[in-house]
């Protein structure tokens, strides 16, 4: 008999700011944007021929984009652990954790501020790294003055871990408004 254990599906992780803003994105597709494109569908169900009804077809496929993406939505904020970066400061004992901000110095000698954050809220732009990236699971578990090293296209990468923070991202985040 061979092993068919499927494998353990990944945690999801969000921010509260992230949280906010993927029920806010669900509750405009579900009150807004979907009711208008189930009335743009009957209007154009109703201009006849729907073989050949460009409009028709349009607002079918947008109506099933909405539907996978509520579905989504829905199931990701059910399966979502939300956890807020000033908590986690409590128990993370000066390690890097989910959340928290953490300030680096490259092998050139230059700062860099990252942010350990979910997929969802990925944006390298701000320094936002996912925890599941190469860079966030190496920053993860890891304080001041530890270095860590990690994969990148270029080959491998060093950082010197300089400060560990847990701050309020809200105004850093994404806002849902």
């Amino acid at each position: 008999m061979s092993n068919t254990n499927p494998a353990k599906p990944r945690p999801v992780y969000l921010t509260p700011a992230c949280a906010r803003k993927l029920r806010a994105e669900l509750k405009e597709i579900l009150y807004q944007l979907r009711p208008e494109m189930v009335k743009t569908v009957a209007w154009a169900a109703s201009n006849g021929d729907r073989s050949e009804n460009a409009d028709y077809h349009y607002a079918k496929r947008k109506l099933r984009q909405y539907d996978g993406r509520i579905r989504f939505l829905s199931k990701r904020l059910e399966e979502a652990t939300i956890v807020d970066p000033v908590e986690q400061q409590k128990v993370a004992k000066g390690k890097a954790l989910f959340g928290s901000t953490v300030t680096v110095e490259n092998e050139e000698g230059e700062e860099k501020t990252f942010c350990i954050v979910g997929p969802d809220e990925l944006d390298p732009s701000r320094g936002y790294v996912s925890w599941i990236s190469p860079i966030g699971r190496a920053l993860l578990g890891s304080s001041a003055g530890d270095v860590v090293s990690f994969m990148t296209p270029r080959g491998p990468t060093e950082l010197e871990i300089i400060k560990v923070e847990y701050k309020n991202l809200e105004s850093l985040n994404f806002t849902g408004e």
